[in-house]
């Protein structure tokens, strides 16, 4: 490898604009395929095979008008008065003028819901009065007919006497055959009106049993509106007919314009994150200050403004080609909106600092009197093979994404690992083209006069003087960074995972202002409502199916969290039904995560029942807890596989030992920073977390993709040092010293440039983007100076010898990469050029 990259490194030193050409017939490529594949991304993210995802699929089945994304448009007076007559049209108006709307099933008008649900509370208390009112008739009417029962029976009972006389006195009872047959006749009539009657009052149980059911259900949506109690906040329901993750932001996109192009006047309208979060921007003002802040650490470390630039084009360059390679497949493969920012943040970390490493090493040997074209090719060889093996680490934990299972997140990984691997293929090649360009210009006459100077003796000597950390300092450098990262990972033993919800945006974004504007008038629950089903036993008729459905909601009701429940929904076959279920708190608290869990454990309500539960709520939980289940196999996945790649990098077990193990002391003490600043709302002001909340679901995970190919970065770069003195005969510990003088300063740039490009992130509105920004700064803050500065030398120290202990039958076997190039320079010695 060190060969092929040598032979790289020259052709594109001597044929610059062929290689610089190249590389932008390529860029060109990369656009032509955005602006003919981009499709649009989405804001939303979803893990197949949750019980939340085969609550979705029975809707689209049976209930397919329930299955699509919906958000809620928010109208509130500016004063807080009520709604006026004129401005409850207008707001009507354009809710039936939504329906038009791409991919718009259906619109709720607040007014017309909330005289609805007035007018089905009105029926209820018209119909008790009714059922009451006949009850008191057929009573009355029951009381005639007893009085004409009692004076029928008296008319028999004269009767009866009289035959009775009659037959005693043998005489004749003919006479009295008529008057029988009219009392006959009278209770005839009577039955029949009492049969009418006992019909009657059984319908008038009947209907007051189904009344008084209704009257039930619809009093456990009490806490349900669109209208807030002081009429002064109303709530639009939008419904789409396609799902939120295939849902198109040019639809959403649609909605917010057409509420926003007609303003209703004295109200403000502000949407839901269902509607307004989309795809937050790329680049912006805090993404330039940490490009600036890393070109500042290029020109101090290089000594040299052109030399700086080289990273920062070399960088931007690969970002732009990695970017648009990928959003040109975004039609083809649904993309997150984060999958190219990621793409972003990566892209510009590793390009500045691959690039700056080959410069580094270049500027080194022009400095020493190296040949430029020459000069070049080492550099390419030696520092661009390190760069080559700690690129392959970052790919390799990013391609290792795919195994999580979990779709978008595979995306993003594989999108990161396309970036890296563009960023290493322009380091080796375009900036050595850029070096052939600028020959002696990368060099400031300082640092030449400088040079020229030096003193070979002194600098020999200088060298020689380097002495090892005493075993007392290395074990109180061990003790001491453990420790602090302990300290530090300890709030990540209370993490908790979701995904943001509007309580989280920008305290000036139109979501946080719906959210709180939902929260102080209808209650927090109404952030998070849960769509809860039934399966309902086959057969059903009407009364069945509400039986069923009442049954339901005392369940569901019974539950000390939650606020309301109202049945939405009902199958043309009344075999699945769907309710509305209001919680007590928002989406992302512990109480409603709780009820969730609680509701999916029931067991099938009158035994034949069974309850799926969905919702934004239901579907963060699930989303939640499929990341969490990956998380382990992916470590291990990851750190196994990196293990390897270190072990035959370094030809050693306990190097690659101490890498990992110190790599996930960093990485803890990393979650647990995250934790105290989203979670529990440490610094929050000053990093601009208002609301804490839990920590973004997929970001555990990201973390420890990215962060592992990060580490084993400065693990290799400094440690190649090390291995590099020992082998050339150094005693192992002096080796440790020498090694760690000889790749500080680059490791040090190349942290802070990694810290300044992610920090800039953090300036994002987007909580998303801001917690990835500040996670990834903290871990490689972490490790680049905690671990692989301080802990991981101390260990080397400790270890001594036994550090590059590989067993033989394992040294035979394992590939020797020559990382270092060591072999490589002995092949191409550098010789030295008349002048600089």
């Amino acid at each position: 490898m060190a060969e092929l990259l040598h032979r790289l490194g020259s052709f594109a030193a001597r044929r610059a604009w062929t290689v610089i050409v190249s590389w932008f017939v390529i860029l060109g490529i990369a656009v032509g395929g955005f602006v003919v594949g981009f499709a649009g991304l989405s804001s939303s993210f979803d893990i197949p095979g949750t019980a939340s995802g085969d609550v979705i699929a029975d809707l689209e089945e049976q209930l397919p008008a329930f299955s699509g994304a919906s958000g809620i448009v928010v109208y509130h007076t500016d004063d807080g008065a009520p709604f006026t007559d004129e401005q409850r049209a207008e707001i009507t108006e354009l809710a039936e003028s939504a329906r038009d709307l791409p991919d718009v099933s259906d619109v709720t008008d607040p007014f017309a819901a909330d005289q609805q649900l007035m007018d089905q509370r009105q029926q209820v208390e018209d119909g008790r009065t009714q059922i009451s009112d006949a009850r008191a008739e057929a009573e009355a009417g029951q009381a005639q007919l007893d009085d004409a029962q009692v004076q029928l029976d008296a008319g028999q009972a004269q009767l009866d006497g009289a035959r009775a006389q009659l037959e005693a006195r043998g005489l004749p009872t003919a006479s009295l055959d008529a008057q029988q047959a009219e009392l006959d006749a009278q209770q005839a009539i009577v039955d029949d009106q009492l049969q009418q009657l006992t019909d009657g009052l059984a319908t008038i149980d009947e209907n007051e049993a189904e009344l008084e059911r209704g009257a039930e259900l619809l009093s456990y949506a009490d806490g349900i509106g669109l209208v807030s109690d002081d009429d002064a906040t109303a709530l639009v329901n939008v419904q789409f007919s396609e799902p939120r993750l295939e849902l198109a932001e040019s639809s959403k996109e649609a909605v917010i314009e057409h509420f926003e192009s007609e303003p209703v006047d004295g109200t403000e309208v502000a949407f839901s994150t269902d509607i307004s979060q989309g795809v937050p921007e790329i680049l912006g003002v805090g993404e330039a200050i940490g490009v600036a802040i890393a070109a500042i650490v290029l020109v101090v470390v290089l000594g040299s403004i052109l030399a700086a630039a080289f990273p920062i084009v070399t960088a931007l360059v690969g970002v732009a080609i990695g970017a648009m390679a990928t959003l040109a497949f975004s039609g083809v493969v649904q993309m997150a909106s984060v999958t190219p920012i990621l793409g972003v943040m990566l892209g510009l970390a590793v390009g500045i600092d691959y690039s700056l490493f080959i410069i580094y090493r270049h500027r080194r040997q022009l400095l020493e009197g190296a040949d430029v074209h020459e000069s070049i090719g080492l550099a390419n060889g030696t520092a661009g093979n390190a760069v080559v093996f700690a690129g392959a680490t970052v790919i390799v934990a990013l391609l290792a994404l795919n195994i999580t299972g979990v779709p978008f997140l595979g995306v993003m990984g594989t999108a990161g690992a396309v970036s890296v691997a563009v960023a290493v293929l322009i380091a080796v090649s375009l900036t050595p083209a850029l070096l052939g360009l600028a020959k002696y210009r990368i060099l400031s006459k300082r640092a030449v006069a400088r040079a020229r100077a030096a003193n070979p003796d002194v600098v020999a000597e200088r060298s020689r003087s380097v002495r090892p950390m005493s075993t007392l300092r290395a074990v109180l450098t061990v003790v001491v960074a453990t420790v602090a990262l302990l300290v530090v990972a300890i709030p990540a033993l209370s993490m908790r995972l979701g995904l943001p919800d509007g309580g989280s945006e920008a305290e000036d974004s139109t979501a946080f202002r719906a959210f709180t504007l939902i929260d102080e008038s209808f209650g927090a629950g109404t952030n998070g409502p849960l769509l809860v089903t039934a399966a309902l036993p086959e057969g059903l008729d009407e009364d069945g199916a509400l039986d069923a459905q009442l049954s339901v909601a005392r369940e569901l009701a019974s539950h000390e969290d939650v606020v309301a429940v109202a049945p939405v929904a009902l199958s043309d076959d009344n075999s699945l039904t769907a309710f509305q279920v209001i919680p007590a708190e928002g989406p992302n608290s512990t109480s409603t995560e709780d009820l969730v869990r609680d509701l999916r454990d029931l067991p099938p309500v009158d035994g034949d029942i069974t309850l799926g539960v969905a919702g934004q709520a239901a579907i963060n939980i699930d989303i939640s807890e499929g990341l969490a289940d990956v998380l382990p196999l992916y470590l291990l996945v990851v750190v196994g596989l990196s293990f390897l790649i270190m072990m035959m990098v370094f030809r050693s077990i306990l190097v690659p030992l101490i890498a990992t193990a110190g790599f996930v002391l960093s990485l803890f003490a990393t979650y647990g920073a995250v934790t105290a600043v989203f979670q529990w709302g440490w610094f929050g002001e000053l990093l601009g977390v208002h609301n804490p909340g839990p920590i973004l679901s997929f970001l555990p995970v990201i973390l420890v993709g990215i962060l592992f190919g990060l580490a084993m970065d400065y693990q290799l770069f400094l440690a190649s040092g090390m291995r590099e003195a020992w082998a050339h005969g150094a005693p192992a510990r002096l080796a440790v010293a020498q090694g760690f003088r000889a790749g500080r300063t680059v490791v040090t740039a190349a942290a802070l440039i990694m810290v300044a490009v992610f920090s800039g992130f953090i300036t994002s509105e987007s909580v998303i983007i801001k917690s990835m920004g500040l996670g990834l700064a903290l871990g490689v803050l972490f490790d680049a100076f905690v671990v692989r500065m301080l802990l991981m030398p101390a260990l080397m120290h400790l270890l001594g010898q036994s550090a590059w202990w590989l067993p033989r039958w394992l040294d035979r076997i394992v590939p020797n990469v020559d990382v270092e190039g060591s072999a490589l320079e002995r092949r191409h010695p550098v010789h030295h050029a008349t002048s600089v």
